[in-house]
């Protein structure tokens, strides 16, 4: 039976993106971000999964305001990098894994969430960095990858509960796949920035931390935070924080199993105007 191992949580900040591309990570601005990824490339090297399913928001590069998918799965056989105005990131093509992803897209669809099935997409830094922040610099990822698409960008959009619910479908849903798969769910974006408008820059720290002890102790009720309270407290794009909330109602306390062990936790202001959180639970 295929089960969820661990969940992983990171920003996937565009900058972080261009800083590795263009071998800045040990300039003295961008050097305490990498540092506090030490630990989880060592993580993952020691606990490889054998698929990775990764919730991000797309950019307005694979769907744009023609078409607006409020989730939508990844069920292609591979997907290149996206060309977001200066060229793809110089990474591996993300090689998917198209019968765990029409499973999932089977069973989750049949516990009555609506998902939009993908067959060609490219994928943009809200998938690319992350893997980077995790992976380095690899001639290939180490994995393949299902990736997960929410619309966090155009209104309206899932409300934090709704993802926490879909989380444990997706658990469901990997689960009920015969085969011995190791699965791991990442959830990215956040945290707390805003792009725009007279608060462009807005960080808060107090925000973000209460927002990462309250997703490791008590998902259930963070799932039940309105949207108004992350766009006022944690700036526009502060929402694309449920994203979060989808990755951690796939772990296995929420099911009533032992609560996840923290393996490694991490908080960095500024990178590029934003906040950079990072967060390891592994299932017991």
């Amino acid at each position: 039976m295929a089960k969820i191992t661990a969940s992983v949580y990171t920003s996937h900040v565009p900058a972080i993106g261009a800083a590795i591309d263009l071998g800045k990570t040990q300039e003295p601005y961008w050097q305490p971000v990498f540092k506090g990824y030490d630990y989880s490339k060592q993580w993952l090297k020691d606990n490889k999964p054998d698929v990775i399913f990764l919730v991000y928001n797309d950019h307005a590069t694979a769907f744009s305001l023609e078409i607006i998918p409020t989730f939508a799965i990844g069920c292609a056989a591979s997907f290149a990098p996206a060309d977001e105005g200066w060229g793809p990131r110089p990474v591996p093509k993300v090689i998917g894994h198209p019968e765990l992803a029409a499973h999932i897209a089977q069973s989750v669809i049949q516990q009555d969430f609506d998902l939009t099935i993908v067959n060609k997409m490219d994928v943009d830094h809200g998938l690319t960095v992350p893997l980077s922040l995790m992976c380095g610099q690899p001639q290939a990822w180490p994995c393949p990858v299902i990736p997960f698409a929410v619309n966090v960008v155009q209104y309206p959009v899932p409300s934090g509960r709704r993802c926490f619910e879909l989380g444990k479908a997706i658990r469901k849903a990997i689960e009920s796949l015969d085969k011995p798969l190791n699965v791991q769910i990442w959830g990215t974006g956040g945290m707390s920035h805003q792009l725009q408008g007279p608060r462009a820059g807005l960080i808060n720290k107090a925000f973000d931390n209460a927002f990462l002890d309250q997703l490791i102790a008590d998902p259930d009720a963070l799932a039940s935070k309105p949207h108004i309270d992350y766009v006022r407290e944690a700036g526009s794009e502060g929402i694309e924080l449920v994203m979060w909330l989808i990755a951690r109602g796939a772990m296995s306390d929420v099911a009533g199993g032992p609560a996840p062990k923290v393996k490694h936790r991490f908080y960095h202001v500024p990178a590029s105007n934003t906040a950079v959180g990072h967060l390891i639970l592994e299932n017991k």
